[in-house]
């Protein structure tokens, strides 16, 4: 099971895991899609590739939630 990131690491913005818009590689490194693309899609920490993360929704969400710790280093 993906760990559902609640921020983007590069720059901070809140990713919600019910919602599209965040990138993962295969690291669970998770980035905003403005981020992303600022980076060719490549993960600035391990250099995966960085794909749409899937949204969790409804009763997947209610019983797996998010993760509260946020990665952003300011």
């Amino acid at each position: 099971m993906l760990e559902m990131r609640p921020d983007c690491e590069r720059c901070g913005v809140d990713l919600p895991a019910d919602e599209g818009g965040a990138f993962i590689c295969s690291f669970e490194c998770t980035f905003c899609a403005e981020c992303a693309e600022s980076v060719d899609d490549r993960c600035p920490n391990c250099g995966g590739e960085l794909m749409d993360r899937p949204a969790r929704t409804g009763k997947a969400l209610k019983e797996h939630p998010a993760s509260t710790v946020r990665h952003y280093k300011a």
